[in-house]
């Protein structure tokens, strides 16, 4: 079983076996703030701090039978105490998040979060009801504003879900463009359905532009950065010059909606074909913008 399943399951089990589906989310979300490097990421959300990436654990260890549920429950059916087995630093910390929030009501449980960790809130649809009056003004505070036109690249590489979509939304993205010749990936969230799905539940809208990405049989046998220097010699000499209708539909999309990011797999630009795209849309005639890689 994965370990951050584990961590769930003795999360259920200190709360007494079961844990409303609204608290489980918030409570999870202290444990992973007092951690340097927690299981999960979070994103703001409609209705403050979530985790796909915990969500989804949670639909499969539901399926596993390993968890029930109800309207408003989260039940944990599998009689394993996994608490033992975790790290003792986790089990002080879950020990002291159960301890210090436990009892705590949904409303003040949400009450906590968004004052605490406002970023958190301000996707939220009931954050005025919440935090009424000036309360509200932490939250106002965090909502990224920036509107300057600019073109971002992302990538994915090492990086949970969560992480790369906080980067997208504090950097106030509206569009993002996935330059992926095949967008599917063995890492949760980022083929092309759920990615797009997860987008656009953040106010992000997300189109596909294949002709400009790298075939996967191109990519074969990239061992150090001269091999990835061959590769991109040969996309400037064909793909670049191939698509230019499609750079200029990019470049159209950017004024369209003035902040917009070009995405692939890799962590670093120069090992990644998104930024020799970037630059060939940045010598357009008429791009006079920012090309910012995240």
């Amino acid at each position: 079983m994965f370990y951050r399943r584990k961590i769930i399951l003795s999360l259920i089990d200190l709360l007494g076996g079961e844990v409303e589906k609204l608290r489980f989310q918030k409570l999870l979300f202290l444990y992973a703030m007092r951690k340097q490097n927690p299981e999960y990421d979070f994103v703001p959300y409609k209705f403050g701090c979530y985790s796909y990436s915990a969500n989804a654990d949670m639909i499969a260890m539901i399926k596993k039978e390993q968890i029930a549920e109800s309207d408003k429950l989260f039940l944990k059916i599998d009689q394993t105490e996994y608490f033992n087995t975790l790290k003792p630093l986790d089990q002080t910390l879950l020990s002291e998040i159960v301890e210090d929030y436990g009892s705590m009501s949904s409303s003040t449980l949400i009450k906590h979060t968004y004052l605490n960790f406002p970023f958190f809130a301000t996707k939220s649809t009931i954050v005025h009801d919440v935090l009424p009056g000036a309360l509200y003004d932490r939250v106002e505070k965090e909502i990224p504003k920036a509107d300057t036109i600019s073109l971002f690249t992302i990538g994915y590489e090492g990086v949970s879900l969560e992480k790369y979509l906080i980067k997208l939304v504090r950097n106030n993205v509206k569009l993002l463009v996935d330059v992926r010749r095949n967008p599917l990936s063995m890492k949760f969230g980022f083929s092309k359905t759920l990615l797009k799905r997860y987008c656009n539940s953040l106010d992000i809208e997300y189109i596909h532009i294949p002709e400009v990405g790298i075939a996967s049989e191109n990519r074969q046998q990239l061992n150090d950065q001269k091999d990835y220097d061959v590769l991109f010699k040969n996309y400037c000499k064909t793909t670049i010059k191939e698509t230019t209708d499609a750079q200029k539909r990019i470049l159209e999309l950017l004024v369209k909606h003035r902040r917009i990011a070009l995405t692939c797999f890799e962590a670093e630009p120069c090992q990644c074909h998104r930024s020799h795209l970037a630059s060939a849309i940045s010598n357009l005639p008429n791009f006079d913008y920012p090309l910012i890689h995240l």
